[in-house]
């Protein structure tokens, strides 16, 4: 079982820039899109996600160093530390349930695409941590092998359905045609996040508030467009982590430069997949008729949007006064601050680029959130018996807000606390 885990640990460790085009290749030999298009398509789709993680990169070294300083700045005093999602993906694949669920999930998806309960062929492997994450959930609290195995069938339809529903909004708003996002994360914040964005929409005065990029560039000219609207939140950020004037310009600068880069790495992606999406269509076409089916991917081509990214820079410092203000949170957020576009951009999407709605949204999800993880926090430092992680300084317990606050893995803990009470482990 451990060579099994280190071999599939191996080739996880290559990354999507890696996994990907591989999946591409073979994706594209499958639909009959010929061996040189499929080869160009997967090295194109490659280098769009190295540009990509690029630029993810610089997000997360300008806001996590920005986040912790702000903590030290305004002497927060949390004992819940977010170790990021990171951590909770290491925590993850160390667990006893790893190795054998990624290959039973791969099934669980071609079983469910055969029998028409989704429409989504999730090739985002290095994301099925999500549902290790579940399993491994399962097993901690029920000490149960085929337990955990169900509980991460559970997650990922309940994520596949979620990408099903949401991929017409993906596709028209984010223009990702044929995509479908079903990465664990985005799509378990996004049930809450889409019914209060609805809910604020209905609500009077507030309703006819709209501030989505192309709105705000037309009223402000440059000091509106994406990359100004990048430098102008990030330079707020630097302040308000008491950073120093050339801090401040430094931060800035790379947040506009991650608003104008995103989408420029996006549409790379997208060169590569269009040709595999045709031949995928084609392929299924002669074969099923009109069914469509939806490739999946990770979230992270829809977050360079200037609506999720401005969304995602207001709602850093708003998450920190959060955590101090809410009566029984004990969750000090911290490394998945940088991770929030994933979190919202379903919700931005379903609200049409609409900034303040979607920031409204936005603080609901992250309560929310930080209640649940606070919750879980427990069982989340209990994963990391086999990850050999150390907690950090200060903290008496960790959790995450990707993992422990995500609405869909907090079922899964009650599901599997009343399944423990109910046969008393």
């Amino acid at each position: 079982m451990q060579k099994l885990l280190d071999g599939v640990q191996y080739v996880l460790n290559l990354g999507p820039t890696v996994i990907l085009p591989i999946a591409i290749i073979l994706l594209g030999l499958a639909f009959k899109t010929g061996f040189k298009k499929a080869l160009k398509a997967g090295i194109t789709i490659g280098i769009g996600f190295v540009g990509i993680n690029l630029v993810i990169d610089l997000l997360v070294s300008t806001l996590g160093p920005a986040a912790q300083q702000m903590v030290e700045r305004f002497g927060l005093n949390l004992t819940v530390i977010d170790t990021g999602w990171p951590s909770a993906a290491a925590l993850s694949w160390a667990s006893p349930v790893a190795a054998i669920l990624i290959p039973i999930c791969l099934f669980a998806n071609i079983f469910f695409l055969l029998t028409k309960m989704t429409k989504t062929l999730d090739i985002d492997i290095w994301n099925y941590w999500h549902f290790i994450a579940a399993g491994a959930t399962g097993y901690i609290v029920t000490d149960s092998w085929w337990f955990a195995i169900l509980c991460a069938i559970i997650y990922q339809y309940a994520v596949l359905f979620v990408a099903d529903k949401t991929a017409p909004m993906v596709q028209k708003f984010y223009g990702l045609d044929g995509i479908s996002l079903p990465t664990g994360s985005t799509a378990a914040f996004g049930p809450i996040g889409i019914l209060v964005g609805w809910a604020i929409a209905k609500i009077p005065g507030i309703n006819k508030l709209n501030a989505d990029p192309e709105t705000i560039q037309k009223r402000f000219g440059i000091f509106g467009e994406p990359m100004m609207m990048g430098i102008i939140l990030g330079a707020l950020i630097g302040l308000l982590a008491g950073y120093d004037i050339g801090k401040i310009l430094q931060t800035g600068i790379s947040m506009g430069a991650v608003m104008l880069l995103m989408p420029r790495m996006v549409k790379i992606l997208m060169e590569g997949l269009i040709p595999i999406s045709e031949s995928a269509r084609s392929f299924l076409q002669k074969r099923y008729g009109d069914r469509e089916i939806y490739i999946g991917l990770d979230a992270a081509v829809s977050v360079g949007h200037p609506s999720v990214m401005a969304t995602a820079l207001i709602l850093v410092p708003i998450t920190l006064f959060l955590a101090v203000i809410l009566p029984g949170n004990k969750v000090l957020p911290f490394g998945d601050l940088a991770t929030i576009p994933f979190y919202i951009a379903f919700v931005v999407g379903s609200r049409k680029g609409n900034i303040i709605h979607s920031v409204l949204a936005g603080i609901v999800m992250v309560a929310l959130s930080l209640y649940m993880a606070t919750n879980f926090a427990e069982v989340h430092t209990q994963m990391i018996s086999g990850a050999q992680f150390t907690l950090p300084e200060g903290a008496t317990k960790i959790s995450s807000l990707d993992l422990g606050g995500n609405l869909f893995n907090w079922l899964i803990l009650k599901f599997s606390e009343a399944v423990a009470f109910l046969f008393g482990k």
